[in-house]
């Protein structure tokens, strides 16, 4: 019902700016196109927060799903109002660019997708993970598998491991995870936009990659939540630091961010001590300048970067993020956003 009653009240709104010529935002400036690129994992999410701040502010917003690494190229050549990345940004990467300012825009979860014929739950801890992507453990009937799945017919074929090709902000979060997770990960791969993997088949975005896992046999691969859930892949549970088994899902992601959140909101959150939490979650940013008089661009441009952020923060939503298989923000997070969007300036001048 709610879902309805919002569809009726954003078609009501957008019928209203048509029949005003859609010129104009709420507030009365000249409506704006804004663009940003990056990550692909909160696309889902985007695409429909998106079309309701249009409809209901007037702005269009345009976003190309390049990979976190792209977004942040993007903004570092300053041909894009906003980054997408689920991937913060290191010292060293702000040093080497103008100001900018993290703003989360919800949570989500890395899955492990699989497609294993007759074993409809897998259990997986996380140095198991990651030995099988880093080619230690070949077979799917391996005895450290078996023994996490007691009650599983696991068949004595090839695992066919699948990761991305493109810098990715997923990638970052899977490996920052595995370095937690296993001592040998940490040593030989590390984490990164992009890592070595020593086998497997590569594809790009989440959409490149749950495809390949949907037609591929014996194949295992990570990718956003959504996109597992939207081809209807099979995704294991997997091992928390409490020895729990545990899905993703709005609960359990929320509960790996139950932890403190640093004011400029840089923070992971894989690999958390907290019960029930799915060990695999993270935030998913918007990156912006603190100053937004860049590349020609107006106030009111700067102004609708704001509008869209202030919108995506509201309960709002912050509501869609369950519809579409995602969790809504802490809101310890929520409220030091706002306080960093009023740092925001145009020629020197704060916005808010």
């Amino acid at each position: 019902m709610k879902k309805m009653f919002l569809s009726a009240m954003v078609l009501m709104l957008a019928l209203a700016m048509v029949s005003c010529g859609g010129k104009a935002t709420g507030d009365g400036r000249e409506a704006q196109e804004l663009s940003g690129a990056g990550a692909t994992f909160p696309l889902p999410f985007y695409n429909v927060v998106f079309e309701q701040f249009s409809l209901l502010n007037g702005d269009a917003v345009a976003y190309g799903g390049i990979g976190s690494g792209g977004g942040v190229r993007n903004l570092r050549d300053k041909i894009v109002d906003f980054a997408g990345s689920d991937a913060f940004l290191t010292d060293k990467e702000m040093a080497d660019m103008p100001e900018v300012l993290h703003v989360p825009t919800c949570m989500g979860a890395v899955v492990l997708a699989y497609n294993l014929e007759g074993v409809g739950e897998l259990n997986l801890s996380g140095e198991v993970i990651a030995d099988i992507f880093a080619g230690n453990i070949k077979m799917w009937n391996d005895e450290r598998l078996a023994a996490l799945n007691p009650n599983a017919q696991l068949p004595a074929e090839a695992i066919i491991p699948v990761f991305r090709s493109d810098g990715s902000g997923t990638t970052f979060v899977f490996t920052d995870y595995l370095t937690k997770a296993s001592p040998m990960w940490k040593e030989k791969f590390g984490a990164g936009k992009s890592v070595n993997f020593p086998s497997g088949q590569a594809a790009k975005g989440n959409p490149g990659v749950a495809g390949v896992i949907k037609q591929t046999k014996n194949s295992i691969g990570y990718v956003g939540s959504e996109y597992a859930f939207a081809q209807k892949i099979a995704y294991a549970k997997v091992q928390n630091l409490q020895g729990e088994f545990v899905e993703p899902a709005s609960a359990s992601i929320s509960a790996a961010a139950s932890g403190d959140i640093p004011a400029d909101t840089r923070c992971s959150i894989t690999n958390s001590d907290a019960i029930g939490a799915y060990p695999i979650s993270t935030f998913t940013w918007m990156i912006v300048y603190k100053e937004q008089n860049y590349s020609d661009r107006s106030k009111e441009q700067a102004i609708a970067t704001l509008d869209l952020l202030k919108y995506i923060l509201s309960d709002e939503a912050q509501g869609i993020t369950s519809e579409v298989h995602y969790a809504p923000l802490p809101e310890k997070a929520r409220e030091q956003s706002m306080k960093n969007l009023h740092t925001v300036t145009y020629d020197g001048m704060t916005i808010l």
